[in-house]
């Protein structure tokens, strides 16, 4: 699983000016079950994206290709964890470590 940490490089007018495709972005991939929660920091100087069941170099393609990064007016910093322990709601994507 993966947390994305987005933090925007340009002001909250340019940010903003990319929202809509932003958010179509964000629908996309919530469509494909990858994304599972997002939204805005507080406060507001970007934003947090978890995400599960790719590998990393697929979550850094879907980072470089979200139209905040494209337009460069956001910086993404990529965690990757293992998800041992979850709600209920997210057992689909809780994660059992090699021994």
């Amino acid at each position: 699983m993966f947390v994305m940490e987005l933090t925007y490089t340009a002001p909250l007018e340019a940010v903003e000016e990319q929202m809509d495709a932003h958010l179509a972005w964000l629908n996309g991939y919530y469509a494909s079950g990858v994304f599972l929660a997002s939204g805005r920091k507080v406060p507001r100087d970007g934003g947090v994206v978890l995400a599960g069941g790719v590998s990393r170099a697929e979550i850094e393609r879907i980072a470089a290709e979200d139209p905040f990064t494209v337009a460069g007016v956001c910086a993404y910093r990529i965690t990757e964890f293992i998800a041992t322990k979850t709600s209920t709601d997210l057992a689909a994507v809780r994660e059992n470590p090699a021994a």
